[in-house]
């Protein structure tokens, strides 16, 4: 059925799709100097106005926080690392990012919403 748009809604399982996608370029981009990171979050802001008001929203809401916590952390600590700390801190940001992402890849298999 069209909105008054003319646009065909999208269906559950194609934001289940990409939200499963985003999730999974977000682990990639562990081994690719995090470019499939960015293209996960370009993904995940495109899709989200159009999830709204549906389960994957939070998902999409999920990638977003993932990457620019991960990115800002990130930029604070490289410099700490000259001190030590810096190293200590990015084990933690890895530890809460991989969390983070399984636990949303996870729910978004399940179909279930991420909070």
């Amino acid at each position: 059925m069209a909105d008054v748009s003319g646009a065909v809604p999208r269906s559950q399982e194609s934001f289940r799709g990409t939200a499963i996608l985003a999730y999974v370029l977000l682990l990639a981009g562990l081994f690719s100097f995090h470019l499939a990171g960015v293209v996960a979050v370009i993904l995940a802001y495109t899709q989200r106005g159009e999830a709204r008001d549906t389960v994957w929203e939070t998902h999409f809401d999920n990638v977003i926080v993932i990457f620019w916590v991960s990115l800002l952390v990130t930029l604070v600590a490289i410099p700490l690392c000259l001190v030590i700390v810096g190293f200590f801190v990015l084990g933690i940001l890895l530890i809460w990012f991989l969390y983070r992402t399984i636990k949303g890849l996870v729910r978004a298999l399940d179909g279930r919403p991420y909070f």
